[in-house]
């Protein structure tokens, strides 16, 4: 199991235990992962860091003065 941690701008948009699809996106020399449609963005990985799933499950969505984040397991 692999716990990544995703950004999300407002609350409510999903919940623990909740499937959700992540979108790849590559950049100059790393890539990034979206939760779709547009949920929450997750930091930077590099290419030896790829998340191999497209599916992941909501652990836990966290709230503290700089935002809500969202903790996906992914079956890796």
């Amino acid at each position: 199991m692999r716990l990544i941690e995703f950004k999300m701008e407002r609350p409510g948009l999903v919940k623990a235990s909740d499937e959700v699809h992540v979108i790849e996106r590559e950049g100059a020399g790393s890539y990034s992962y979206i939760i779709d449609p547009a949920v929450a963005m997750s930091g930077c990985y590099a290419g030896r860091e790829r998340i191999k799933s497209e599916k992941g499950m909501v652990k836990e969505v966290k709230h503290n003065d700089r935002g809500y984040y969202v903790i996906v397991e992914f079956d890796e």
